[in-house]
């Protein structure tokens, strides 16, 4: 079986797209991949360390508007469909299947036209504009939420799937017990994992900041929540808070700064951690009781398939406000909260915490929904509409 993937520019559209060929490879170990990527996105390092051989188009985004932007992106789309077109018949693959980013567009438009079977993921609950373009050209449209069934036509319902957003399998793997040890944390305590991407976000590291004060407590406190009685004395009880927090690699220092300024002694302190980056998210998420985060697909998909109830703040300019749309997605599920980034604060932020993490029979619900709306079989569901598709 000769398979194209094609997905680039963003790890959103490149992640899934990998991990659908792993699975492909585990039913069919002689299958034979080339994934087709942009020269400017992350293909280069994700798509290199997966053992896909790579080729790359000379082709960009456009703007929405007439600009010569959008002429040299047009001509660059027309060279791309030529280069396109090249490829898959050299290639000559039984399936071609496209998972978001412009790169798409010429790869599986070519395909189509050359008779290839083809699909296309739609990572995002609002459909982008490439594969709405591509799900009339296409033998079957995958997405990860329900909710986007609406935005495609009467007559393209028959080729929907729902399928879910694949996760890596490491995600479901790791064992709380195991992801409380990798942190040195107490499995007395509720957890907090709050991240704004791999590059961070401003608003989330500054509502963190006071929620952060909020709950810090030293060593020989063990961790426990603190509250005030009645004469403004501190007192402490159980069950307490511990925090994950990831700044992003442009926040770090200056979070860290913050919190000394603050009174908070990190070397002193045991229940929050503090990080740029974690590459084992998979560690991360099998702690966690509550994520605070932005609205990107695949990370949403990570933590529904573990169940975690989410307070969601959406990045405000994502392409089509398509994080809000995400977010939105798993509010109507009982999965999560909404907070939009304009009206965040740490006030705000301490108040839906409060709200979930300290009342249990809430919590536990929010956990179901969040473990209901979550995919886990997604790969599961993602081969059999390939075996349906190639045979």
């Amino acid at each position: 079986m000769r398979i194209i993937l094609t997905g680039g520019g963003t790890g959103g559209h490149i992640y899934p797209a990998v991990a659908i060929g792993q699975a492909i490879k585990k039913v069919w170990p002689n299958a034979e991949f080339l994934y087709v990527g942009t020269k400017r996105g992350l293909e280069t390092k994700i798509v290199s360390a997966a053992g896909y051989k790579l080729i790359t188009l000379d082709i960009m985004g456009w703007e929405r508007k007439v600009s010569l932007q959008a002429l040299k992106a047009g001509w660059k789309a027309i060279r791309g469909l030529q280069q396109a077109t090249k490829i898959v018949k050299d290639f000559k693959p039984q399936l071609v299947i496209g998972t978001g980013g412009y790169v798409c567009l010429p790869v599986v438009w070519a395909a189509a036209r050359q008779g290839v079977p083809t699909l296309i993921h739609e990572q995002n609950a609002m459909p982008g504009l490439t594969n709405k373009f591509l799900s009339r050209r296409v033998d079957g449209i995958m997405l990860t939420f329900p909710q986007s069934k609406k935005y495609f036509s009467q007559k393209l319902q028959e080729k929907l799937y729902v399928t879910g957003l694949p996760v890596r399998p490491a995600i479901l793997e790791v064992t709380k017990e195991e992801g409380l040890k990798h942190f040195g944390l107490s499995k007395e305590n509720l957890t907090i994992v709050s991240v704004g991407g791999s590059r961070g976000a401003k608003s989330i590291n500054e509502a963190m900041l006071r929620v952060c004060v909020e709950y810090a407590a030293p060593l020989s406190k063990g961790s426990l929540r603190k509250t005030y009685d009645s004469t403004g004395r501190i007192s402490y009880k159980s069950p307490g808070v511990q925090i994950i927090h990831i700044t992003g690699t442009d926040g770090y220092t200056n979070f860290l700064s913050k919190l000394q300024r603050a009174g908070i002694n990190m070397a002193n302190n045991g229940n929050i951690i503090v990080r740029p980056y974690i590459h084992e998210m998979e560690y991360a998420l099998a702690c966690a009781d509550l994520c605070i985060a932005r609205a990107g697909a695949a990370f949403l998909s990570e933590m529904t398939a573990r169940g975690i109830p989410g307070i969601l703040i959406p990045y405000p300019y994502a392409t089509e406000n398509h994080q809000e749309y995400n977010a939105r997605s798993l509010v109507e599920q009982g999965a999560a909260q909404l907070i939009l980034d304009r009206e965040l604060t740490g006030e705000k932020l301490l108040e839906y915490i409060n709200n979930i993490l300290f009342d249990e029979n809430k919590r536990n619900l929010s956990s179901t929904l969040s473990l209901q709306a979550g995919k886990p079989e997604a790969i599961e569901k993602i081969l059999q509409v390939i075996k349906k598709t190639s045979q």
